[in-house]
């Protein structure tokens, strides 16, 4: 499960954002200033940081710094300062990201999402499975002497799912990553293109299976 670390000596907005993300299905960890942050942190591996500017002990700044050096995560800030220069000291600082507070929950959860898929996208371009290699630098995939090129949203599912073995995604989840939030088409597009991907691949390896969860999504099995 993705795990969101938030940080804010407001215990409302600690309290709001945090059960927002449980509902959206993240795991959170909370804390109220920069050095209990760090102190998770060094306990908890987290996917992302939402922090607060304006905390005692350790400030927003100096704890995205802190954590730009030691951690690979994207970090949101959180702020009521709405000048440009408290922006430009943000993003100097390392930030990813800067929501000017009061904001809508929604909008947070938005700005998380772009965020995952911008770091994705500099994640590993290659992964192999086997005798199966599936290449993000041209969206091709060869399984033995013998190579695939793949319709754009194909690929991206196959590599998505290949890219988190055994892990099992919800068709909305597999929507959102994959044709993005604002995507208004039916889910039953993910059952779609998973036929699409057995029917090309079932019967001529083995070394992956996309296997269907009832009632869930769907998981890839590596054999």
């Amino acid at each position: 499960m993705t795990t969101i670390l938030v940080v804010d000596d407001d215990q409302n907005i600690l309290n709001l954002v945090s059960v927002y993300l449980k509902d959206e299905g993240f795991n959170v960890l909370k804390a109220e200033n920069g050095q209990e942050a760090l102190n998770l942190l060094e306990k908890n591996p987290c996917d992302m940081a939402i922090v607060d500017v304006m905390m005692p002990v350790i400030d927003g700044y100096e704890l995205t710094k802190d954590i730009r050096n030691f951690y690979d995560i994207p970090i949101i800030l959180l702020t009521a300062k709405d000048q440009l220069k408290d922006k430009e000291k943000g993003f100097l600082s390392g930030t990813d990201d800067y929501l000017v507070k009061p904001f809508e929950p929604k909008e947070l959860l938005y700005r998380i999402k772009a965020l995952f898929r911008r770091y994705e996208k500099n994640t590993e371009d290659v992964i192999t499975l086997g005798s199966t290699v599936i290449n993000k630098k041209n969206y091709v995939v060869e399984i033995d002497d013998k190579s695939f090129l793949l319709p754009l949203k194909e690929f991206e599912l196959l590599f998505y799912l290949a890219s988190h073995p055994s892990q099992v995604f919800s068709r909305g989840h597999l929507i959102e990553r994959i044709w993005g939030f604002d995507y208004d088409g039916d889910e039953r597009t993910v059952d779609v293109h998973i036929k699409r991907l057995r029917e090309r691949f079932t019967k001529i390896t083995s070394d992956f299976h996309i296997k269907t969860i009832r009632s869930v999504g769907y998981a890839l099995e590596v054999k």
